[in-house]
């Protein structure tokens, strides 16, 4: 079965041979390698590449483990670029493996792997591709040493208009299906729910909080789980390292400080297993630091970790929505109007769920599982008839009805016509 991924195939396509060394970024286990090594190389065959043109090295391979060293890495590619007039593509799949624990730690020692890349580059009949499971490989200071040449291409878990066509079943069945398992590309080969269950446990267990902590070198592992467990209960929920920090201590989990809280936060979000939503103050157009929203990359990974306890669709939805508009390529926070109560008096913050920018376009969209009357309708609308400039106002709810425009002008979609249409926001 052959999973199409047309919008980063898109994107990979867009940016061939424009000089920059591209750098497909994603959690492990999301497609990265199937995009770049089966089907962007599948492009490259029927454009007319030459097999022996295309390079391909994977470095979380053991047969390729010698070339973890930079030095050996760059004398083999080189040893294959044996016609200068001809042009050749390179893959690196898993790159960060060539980049020491001590290179990573501290910013002062020069990182040798970039200037393998930069080397390869500025041959001019090389183009590079690089996959890597670690945001701190395209960091502000990577950049600088890719001396302006990287180029990131991010890859999520299959959105679900991605997984509907790979599915055997209706879409409903597909979204209970998708919001249970998640869009992990693999889980679409098992077949009942006992393998895929097993299988997004060992990914927890094995793949991701291994990695997380030999990667920054965390001795308490348990720590991090627990994190990662407070995390999955919170999607759609404000907080920050001092809340998680409360909740630890009225736990009775010690050991682990707010400071050390904090950090974890950012390496979940430097593997990809989370996102942070900032919120926004829309009439005073500015952010507001703290607290924040933290979102799952994966349904079923964030299930797996509360051991398919805790399945609450409204938050899921929710953080399913936030997923397609990332994957849609859009800017994404939460956003804060303030109001005055009637008499003038006292002050109040309602909640616009997402604040989703892209360029010069913009859209306020809320969530609701349902909007069963009018006084349900009021409260999801509150917000949104509070914001006086004149972008789009969107409630998508998980219903079959059409998409239509109420009175207040606000534009009420369903979920399924949001999701499997990629234009549905300018309906």
């Amino acid at each position: 079965m052959e999973i199409k991924r047309n919008r980063y195939l898109e994107r990979l396509i867009n940016r061939m041979n424009n000089g920059m060394i591209k750098v497909v970024t994603g959690i492990r286990r999301c497609g990265k390698t199937y995009l770049l090594f089966h089907l962007f190389y599948d492009h490259l065959i029927q454009s007319g590449v030459p097999e022996e043109n295309i390079i391909t090295v994977s470095l979380d391979d053991d047969e390729y483990v010698e070339y973890t060293d930079p030095g050996k890495l760059y004398d083999y590619i080189k040893g294959k670029l044996t016609d200068p007039k001809q042009k050749y593509y390179v893959f690196i799949d898993e790159a960060q493996y060539a980049i020491s624990r001590e290179e990573m730690k501290n910013p002062d020692i020069p990182i040798r792997l970039y200037s393998v890349l930069n080397g390869l580059v500025r041959k001019g009949n090389v183009d590079v591709y690089v996959t890597g499971s670690n945001s701190k490989f395209l960091s502000t200071d990577i950049m600088t040493e890719f001396r302006g040449r990287g180029d990131e291409v991010h890859i999520a878990p299959l959105s679900f208009s991605e997984f509907v066509p790979a599915f055997s079943g209706d879409r409903m069945e597909a979204w209970r299906d998708y919001t249970y398992y998640g869009g992990m590309p693999h889980i679409l080969m098992e077949k009942d729910d006992r393998a895929k269950t097993a299988y997004l446990d060992r990914l927890n267990k094995e793949i991701y909080i291994k990695d997380i902590t030999e990667r920054y070198n965390i001795r308490n592992g348990e720590g991090m789980e627990e994190l990662m467990k407070v995390l999955a209960s919170a999607i759609g929920s404000l907080t920050n390292a001092q809340k998680i920090s409360d909740t630890f201590n009225s736990n009775g989990i010690k050991g682990i400080s707010m400071p050390t809280i904090a950090n974890y936060l950012v390496y979940l979000q430097e593997s990809f297993i989370v996102r942070k939503a900032e919120r926004y103050d829309i009439k005073g157009r500015k952010y507001i630091s703290t607290p924040s929203k933290y979102y799952y990359s994966d349904m079923g990974l964030r299930n797996a970790f509360l051991n398919f306890r805790q399945y609450e669709e409204t938050h899921i939805m929710e953080n399913v929505i936030y997923n397609e508009l990332i994957y849609r390529g859009y800017n994404v926070d939460v956003g804060v109007v303030e109001v005055r109560s009637d008499d003038g008096n006292k002050k109040r913050q309602l909640e616009v769920d997402f604040v989703a920018n892209q360029g010069n376009k913009r859209y306020y969209i809320q969530s609701a599982f349902a909007l069963p009357d009018q006084e349900k309708m009021d409260q999801e609308q509150a917000s949104l008839i509070k914001i006086s400039d004149s972008f789009k106002k969107i409630i998508v709810v998980n219903s079959n009805t059409p998409v239509w425009r109420n009175d207040q002008g606000i534009l009420v979609m369903n979920l399924y016509d949001f999701l499997l249409n990629e234009d549905s926001l300018d309906m």
